[in-house]
């Protein structure tokens, strides 16, 4: 079925990012995970061997995977995510969260100073959006900037959290509301914050259920002065960014998530057929094998829905239905499929010495993350009526 979906080049980069994550990445697993250590050398290797810039143009980009788009995108999120699943969210926040932003609505001496470095592995990135108080209902943003008593630049102020790079940005994309007259989606604005600037602090790093190795914090701006340089696609323009970033980002989380389930899968198949019960493989009785075949279906219907979404996109549709629905479904699949090849392994799969509740951990976050599964059934109903209204459907 692959072949039939995907590229002769796309599947031959596959088998290249899986050869590298196998050499490169795979060794320092168990230590990430034991240790909970934020690797940015490991970064600097993706980065080298050209996977932060698979998602960003030829000019902006390093290595000869530039401008290939979303769907290579996904492929290099669900490989790296099968073997060190906080790494892949790590490279997703600097590169896509981060950098797509730059790169759509930067001048060029942004795209110079700010994205060109964390592409290279030089930088590290993140974005600012959700806070203490405020999810899903982003318009609900308390941060806040006003403009300098000067004239020059803005002061910046307010809290953000769950920020994936936080403590160990050295660029981020923060949005603040930027005019209280107006409806927040009209008066909001994306500036770029570097991590010197006096008045910014990480409060803390949060303890995760999951994703050993990355870094999620919470961050205080304090009267942050932010040079006129340094907005993002003008003023008040920053909810249309944050909207048009949060498309790609969802589908390339649903990437991750079919990397949380593949490993589990196989997995599952592998100790149905090793393990021995009533003289006979587990794989033969309809409760193991049965379930074998639910997981599986799950992921290929996965898959194939973040496909659409990708290819999508790096055609210019707009897919805002597409891509909710697959981070919806591939997240809901990823936690589904783990739970049923724990199952499969029963005690042992409860054990650490296993990986299968380390995938678990890892997929929970994602029907969170990125946008709730509950949010994202709300965006894929709106369209599906603003198309029916259309006679689109």
């Amino acid at each position: 079925m692959n072949h039939i979906f995907y590229t002769e080049e796309e599947l031959a980069f596959r088998d290249e990012v899986r050869a590298f994550c196998e050499t490169e990445l795979a060794p320092y697993e168990d230590e990430i995970q034991q240790k909970n250590l934020f690797r940015r050398d490991l970064l600097q290797k993706i980065a080298q061997a050209g996977y932060m810039s698979v998602h960003h143009p030829l000019e902006v980009g390093i290595g000869k995977h530039c401008g290939k788009g979303l769907v290579y995108e996904t492929i290099v999120a669900e490989e790296i995510s099968a073997v060190i699943a906080g790494l892949d969210m790590t490279r997703m926040a600097s590169a896509t969260l981060f950098g797509k932003p730059v790169a759509r609505f930067g001048t060029p001496e942004q795209i110079e100073k700010y994205l060109k470095p964390v592409l290279c592995g030089e930088k590290i990135g993140a974005i600012g959006i959700t806070e203490p108080n405020v999810g899903s209902d982003v318009a609900g943003m308390e941060t806040h900037a006003e403009k300098a008593k000067d004239g020059n630049g803005y002061i910046l102020n307010g809290k953000k959290y769950f920020i994936t790079n936080g403590s160990q940005a050295d660029f981020l994309c923060v949005f603040a509301i930027t005019d209280i007259t107006v409806n927040p989606k009209k008066g909001m604005t994306a500036f770029i914050v570097e991590k010197e600037m006096p008045g910014f602090t990480t409060v803390k790093d949060i303890d995760l259920m999951g994703m050993a190795g990355a870094r999620v914090s919470e961050l205080d701006f304090k009267d942050v002065f932010i040079p006129e340089d340094n907005i993002l696609g003008g003023i008040n323009n920053g909810f249309g960014i944050l909207m048009d970033e949060l498309d790609s980002e969802r589908v390339a989380i649903a990437g991750e998530c079919l990397g949380y389930a593949r490993p589990a899968i196989e997995s599952a198949i592998a100790y149905s057929k090793e393990r021995i019960q009533f003289k006979r493989p587990i794989k033969d009785f309809e409760g193991v094998n049965f379930k074998i075949s639910d997981m599986a279906t799950d992921f290929e219907a996965a898959r194939l829905l973040t496909l659409k979404a990708a290819r999508a996109y790096d055609n210019g549709e707009r897919i805002t239905k597409y891509a909710a629905m697959a981070k919806t479904f591939a997240s809901e699949m990823a936690v589904r499929v783990c739970d049923n090849a724990l199952q499969i392994l029963g005690g042992r799969g409860y054990e650490t010495d296993y990986k299968i509740e380390r995938y678990y951990r890892d997929a929970r976050l994602m029907t969170m993350g990125g946008g709730t599964v509950e949010i994202l059934r709300f965006l894929t109903q709106r369209e599906i009526y603003r198309e029916f209204d259309g006679k689109y459907w």
